[in-house]
């Protein structure tokens, strides 16, 4: 598979993480390359990483010509323990949600739209895919995850159905369950698309490994450096929306003096955010995307360089 795309609201990214020559990134989410290619190109020392070991292969070839990047296979909520020995960094980047070429690969089953397995799983290697959670799953359990994680009103109606028909094997008849089941006429997008977006999620652990990500970067940067992250949808969305706030003292409890009890240890470049359908309106994939930004202000780890 190759994962050439272009990456979403790469000016914005770059300009916000004030990438300078020497400077050290991690790429939380590696992808085909594209953002790092352009850390890179600026000076920038890159560790990328990702779960997908397709997205490093991929990647690694198209920045083999590049002597100061490393790539790293793993999940970024576990990046402390994976890139601990490179801190700190200068700029983390977290990109969220799937990747185009994922999306259009029917073999990877994220697809509405392409027939393929029900799979799901951003690392091909775990052993939980969506059919697997699917027959695992009762009736109630599978409402709550259709209306928790993909915001989905007919959840019950919804999860009726699919329990009905299973086992699930093609992407395209779940989607055709749910688009009937649901009952959904006109939509803008195809009525499955919350339902595939909830299964997703669980099966990936997506809000915990961004909660894990968060906290881990926080650890990892150095004081006056960025963590930025770019949001797909409101749930991530309002997780570091909130995360962000309480690191710059949002929110917080305070004395009698109007100061916080617990001082901020960041505060927000941007506080509202970028949108990418106002930064990046020529790429299709960045109209739903928005970016955030946080820079540490206060030292939490030791300045020493790397050895």
């Amino acid at each position: 598979m190759e994962f050439n795309h272009s990456p979403v609201l790469l000016n914005a990214v770059v300009e916000h993480l004030q990438i300078h020559p020497g400077g050290r990134y991690l790429d939380g989410t590696l992808g085909g390359g594209g953002h790092s290619a352009e850390i890179l190109d600026r000076g920038g020392v890159v560790f990328g990483m990702d779960r997908d070991p397709n997205a490093i292969k991929a990647a690694q070839r198209r920045l083999s010509s590049y002597s100061e990047f490393t790539a790293i296979h793993g999940k970024f909520g576990n990046m402390e323990e994976l890139v601990q020995t490179h801190a700190p960094f200068d700029g983390i980047l977290l990109d969220l949600g799937v990747s185009s070429p994922q999306l259009d690969q029917p073999l990877r089953g994220f697809s509405v739209h392409h027939d393929g397995p029900v799979d799901m799983r951003m690392d091909p290697g775990q052993d939980m895919d969506a059919s697997v959670l699917l027959d695992q799953l009762d009736e109630a359990s599978l409402a709550d995850i259709l209306f928790q994680y993909g915001e989905e009103p007919r959840s019950r109606r919804i999860a009726r159905a699919i329990i009905a028909g299973r086992p699930w094997t093609s992407t395209v008849a779940l989607a055709q369950c749910v688009a009937k089941a649901s009952g959904y006429r006109n939509s803008r997008t195809h009525p499955a698309t919350r339902t595939f977006q909830a299964l997703r999620i669980t099966v990936n652990d997506e809000l915990s490994q961004l909660e894990h990500g968060i906290e881990a970067a926080l650890q990892l940067l150095r004081k006056g450096g960025r963590l930025a992250v770019i949001t797909f949808h409101s749930l991530e969305d309002r997780l570091v929306k909130q995360r962000f706030a309480a690191a710059a003292g949002r929110g917080t409890p305070r004395d009698g003096y109007g100061n916080p009890i617990t001082p901020p240890i960041a505060k927000l470049v941007v506080p509202r955010g970028i949108s990418g359908k106002i930064a990046d309106p020529e790429n299709p994939r960045a109209r739903s995307s928005r970016l955030r930004i946080l820079e540490l202000i206060a030292e939490l780890q030791s300045e020493a360089p790397p050895t």
